[in-house]
């Protein structure tokens, strides 16, 4: 019986994960650097993947409209996800709280987090929409 490839095992990884962002290094249980690499590259140009920031992916699906790879998620809820993966406390920017809390009716037009007063220089983005951080 041929043994499962690293795409295989990245795939059903991928699959069997609730997580819809990831990180590169996450994959490195499967294979060496470059083949993990190699891997990631192919799936994000068939369209299951979309990079999102350096190291940081997230899962596509088809766009109902042009076909093409969109995320799972926002913009917003990957973030989010993607930096508690790495360690940083991080919530909705102040113009979305006060939306989902009732106090505003106005729909912040950026995907703004709240970072706190740590430091993060990582820059994350679908296409052209760019989070953008505050703090407190």
């Amino acid at each position: 019986m041929a043994k499962a490839t690293t795409k295989d095992r990245i795939l059903a990884s991928l699959r069997a994960s609730k997580s819809k962002v990831f990180l590169r290094e996450e994959f490195n249980r499967f294979g060496n650097y470059r083949q993990v690499c190699r891997v990631v590259k192919e799936l994000t140009a068939e369209g299951r993947l979309v990079r999102v920031g350096y190291g940081t992916y997230a899962k596509a699906r088809p766009s109902t409209i042009s076909g093409k790879p969109v995320p799972e998620d926002s913009l917003v809820n990957i973030a989010i996800e993607a930096m508690k993966k790495l360690g940083i406390n991080v919530e909705a920017g102040k113009d979305m709280q006060a939306l989902v809390s009732g106090a505003s009716t106005q729909v912040p037009m950026l995907p703004i987090v709240n970072i706190g007063n740590a430091r993060v220089c990582r820059k994350l983005s679908l296409g052209n929409r760019r989070l953008v951080y505050e703090k407190n």
